[in-house]
């Protein structure tokens, strides 16, 4: 029998790889994107409580409404902009889902899909998969900035959709406002779809309030937004987000959504509607990162390691040009293996031939967990 399979070629992520290797040489593991504490008490016990108080059967299929209400809440309280509750958010099994359903909704054998590398690696998948065809751009190099000069130049009679994240995973910069102002003039009077990943809205650094999607009326109109309460709550294993869009996006989304998840896990998302009751929950966030990521980068100061502060998100990257000339993929596994702490190179999420001699980092740690990583990269 011969079976043609939608994506080929695909090898094992490097996030596999490295937390296998730092699994395998007990080495301390920045590599991927989750927290080594607890989440909060109170959220975990909140679950428990909805499980033996009857929320065991299927929630709603756009998800529980006291949960699409409080979202609804929260956008008008930080970005002074709505969703409808019954018809403009919808609850997901984690962003990613929200993202592969979305462009699954949309996207057609031959549409383009405009993206930036370096980029989470699901984008250029879930875009294949469904017959797509990625125009990657690439950020500028070490600064991770749009050149919207190549962004127009790139959009044709082809281009489907734009896909931006901000705050960035893996470099740690945000869109500023005139990059959203600029990406609005782009697409105004086009049919052109704008799909923005803002998993990690709630963690952003010195002072900077996020730039949402939301915030600009004719990029509203045309935009979906997708959230992750795992990233906000430190509670990545339970895949629980969301997406908001305009109801008529709403509508096509969930034509889909409704055959490929249906709902998502009850008990967690009324345990999620009463913890967002209170803004705390989220607000203080960034102060709680900002923290670590300047406990980090000031045990590791006097390192061999170069780097610009993380802007957003709980990733640092680290330049090692100063160190070596072996590739990052190399130096990333030589880290584990040799020298006992596990990192990300960041060629896997663009062109492994555009090496920037940088590795991504996740500071999502405890402290003692961050004074042990520092202790080994001052070795270095």
């Amino acid at each position: 029998m011969q079976f043609t399979p939608k994506l080929t070629n695909v090898e094992t992520s490097i996030f596999s790889v490295m937390s296998a290797l730092a699994n395998e040489h007990n080495a301390i593991n920045l590599s991927q994107g989750f927290p080594n504490f607890k989440s909060d008490q109170l959220l975990i016990d909140g679950v428990t409580k909805a499980m033996n108080s009857g929320y065991n059967q299927y929630a709603p299929m756009a998800g529980s409404l006291e949960l699409r209400q409080a979202i609804s809440k929260k956008f008008e309280m930080l970005y002074n902009s709505s969703y409808h509750p019954d018809s403009e958010i919808t609850v997901t099994a984690g962003a990613t889902q929200a993202i592969y359903t979305i462009i699954s909704t949309f996207i057609k054998p031959d549409d383009q899909v405009i993206i930036f590398k370096p980029a989470y690696d699901s984008y250029q998948p879930s875009i294949e998969a469904n017959g797509g065809k990625t125009i990657a751009i690439a950020l500028k190099a070490k600064t991770y900035t749009i050149d919207w000069n190549l962004v127009e130049n790139a959009i044709s009679s082809r281009t489907k959709m734009i896909l931006i994240n901000t705050p960035h995973n893996p470099s740690g910069t945000v869109l500023t406002k005139n990059d959203l102002l600029k990406l609005q003039e782009l697409t105004q009077g086009t049919n052109i779809i704008v799909l923005s990943d803002e998993v990690y809205e709630h963690i952003i650094f010195d002072g900077e309030q996020h730039q949402s999607v939301c915030m600009f009326s004719n990029l509203k109109k045309r935009s979906f937004i997708t959230a992750s309460f795992g990233k906000t709550f430190h509670n990545t294993g339970w895949k629980i987000g969301y997406c908001c869009a305009p109801k008529t996006l709403m509508e096509a989304f969930r034509n889909v959504h409704q055959f490929n998840v249906f709902s998502v896990h009850h008990p967690t998302q009324k345990a999620l509607a009463d913890y967002l009751q209170d803004s705390n929950h989220y607000l203080g966030l960034s102060n709680f990162y900002q923290e670590k990521r300047d406990l980090f980068l000031n045990l590791i100061k006097d390192s061999r390691f170069k780097f610009t502060p993380s802007k957003g998100t709980y990733f640092q990257v680290l330049d090692y040009s100063d160190i070596t000339t072996m590739n990052d993929v190399e130096f990333a596994k030589q880290l584990t293996i040799e020298n006992g702490i596990a990192s990300i190179p960041l060629s896997v999420f663009y062109d492994p031939k555009l090496d920037h001699k940088e590795l991504r980092f996740c500071f999502a740690k405890t402290d003692d967990t961050l004074r042990q990583a520092a202790e080994i990269l001052n070795k270095i």
